[in-house]
């Protein structure tokens, strides 16, 4: 079988800035898949050398309506989990946007296109000029993922003679998306499953294009993305980093900050969470030393699932519907028949509102980075979670 190459998930990547047309990235290519699909564990940033800022915006949360988790730092928001927007409105001919991060790639679009792709664009503030006087939306969401680093946003500031507007309001509907990198998008922009080369998954990674974006988008909502590669319910991929797991960091704002815990602003209550969590579980053999046989890890990988549900109950209510999700794996389906037992499981103690969901493999191509998902994947993806949900009697 393939197998996901793995990435050193404390590597540090070659930092630049540049900014890249937003034709730069090439489309996912067509082929047919094969094997297993472990999703290998995330590159890492490292802060590159910063550029003057141009002047302060005004504080960050007043300017932008904010999706995903952040944190606040003074005037500014920080952030690491992948897929965070900021959404604004301004009067004028231009629009500038404050950041500060070394390590991550953004999408600025402008009354939804996309004018620029942004990579690690460091300490600055990034300007959209010469646009038609009047008034406007802004978008900056952070396409990549940087466990180990932290990005920061400024807020909104307008061109000379212009005016921020009042921010957009939240969406009623509200989705939250937990998962590996199957979740995060990575290396679904890239024309080649191949991408040996440094910072390579980073640039072609992009979890505005993921198949939760696109879900949440066609349905009105908005989303957080808390997807961590190479991440598992018990084990990670081919047993990395053994003494953690994607509930380690699921707490957490900042994923590389211990003891960080992410403060609800009491604006987020989904009314859907879907769980994609497994793939790392099963996907390569035990190793030799790991405290598992077989059967012993699917046990543990149930029992441990069965708590992270009660978590979210406890956390979201009881009219929360949540969607264990499970797809194919060509070596094993142990993945796919122990979610469905968990929620097997779960309807069985009297919880109705939680569903199993499975994909398989139909029609995709698996052309991202590591025999990932491509872009092309990630939107039959979103079409069959589309159809699914509408089946859901969700109370929004």
């Amino acid at each position: 079988m393939r197998r996901t190459q793995v990435h050193a998930a404390l590597a540090a990547l070659a930092v630049t800035t540049t900014l890249l047309p937003t034709t730069s990235l090439p489309a996912a290519a067509a082929s047919p898949p094969a094997g297993p699909l472990p999703a290998g564990p995330a590159q890492a940033g490292r802060p590159g050398k910063a550029v003057p800022a141009v002047p302060a915006a005004p504080v960050a949360p007043a300017t932008a309506h904010t999706a995903g988790r952040v944190e606040a730092a003074g005037r500014s928001v920080r952030y690491s989990w992948p897929g965070v927007y900021f959404e604004g409105r301004f009067r004028g001919t231009g629009v500038g946007i404050v950041l500060d991060d070394a390590a991550n790639d953004y999408d600025v679009q402008i009354d939804g296109a996309t004018v620029a792709t942004l990579v690690t664009p460091g300490r600055t503030t990034y300007w959209v000029k010469n646009l038609r006087n009047g008034a406007h939306g802004v978008r900056l969401v952070k396409r990549s993922e940087s466990p180990w680093a932290v990005g920061e946003f400024g807020g909104f500031v307008a061109a000379p003679g212009g005016a921020i507007l009042p921010k957009p309001a939240d969406h009623r509907r509200q989705i939250e998306f937990i998962g590996d990198s199957y979740t995060a998008g990575y290396g679904n922009m890239s024309g080649t499953r191949d991408c040996p080369a440094p910072g390579q998954i980073d640039r072609t990674t992009n979890a505005d294009v993921s198949f939760g974006a696109l879900t949440a988008r066609g349905l009105g909502a908005d989303y957080q993305i808390n997807a961590f590669s190479g991440r598992g319910v018990v084990r990670n991929y081919n047993g990395i980093e053994p003494g953690t797991d994607y509930r380690t960091y699921y707490d957490r704002a900042l994923i590389g900050v211990p003891g960080d815990v992410w403060k609800n602003p009491g604006t987020w209550h989904p009314q859907l969470i879907v769980i994609g969590l497994g793939i790392n579980d099963f996907s390569t053999a035990i190793n030799p030393g790991e405290p598992w046989t077989p059967e012993s890890l699917v046990a543990a990988y149930k029992r441990a699932y069965h708590g992270f549900i009660d978590k979210l109950r406890s956390r979201y209510g009881k009219k929360a519907m949540i969607v264990v999700s499970a797809t194919y794996m060509s070596n094993t389906t142990a993945f796919a028949d122990a979610a469905r037992q968990i929620v097997q499981d779960r309807n069985k103690r009297g919880d109705d509102r939680v569903r199993y969901w499975y994909y398989d493999n139909t029609d995709l191509d698996y052309g991202g980075c590591d025999w990932h998902p491509s872009a092309h994947d990630h939107k039959i993806i979103s079409r069959r979670l589309g159809d699914f949900v509408a089946t859901l009697p969700l109370r929004w």
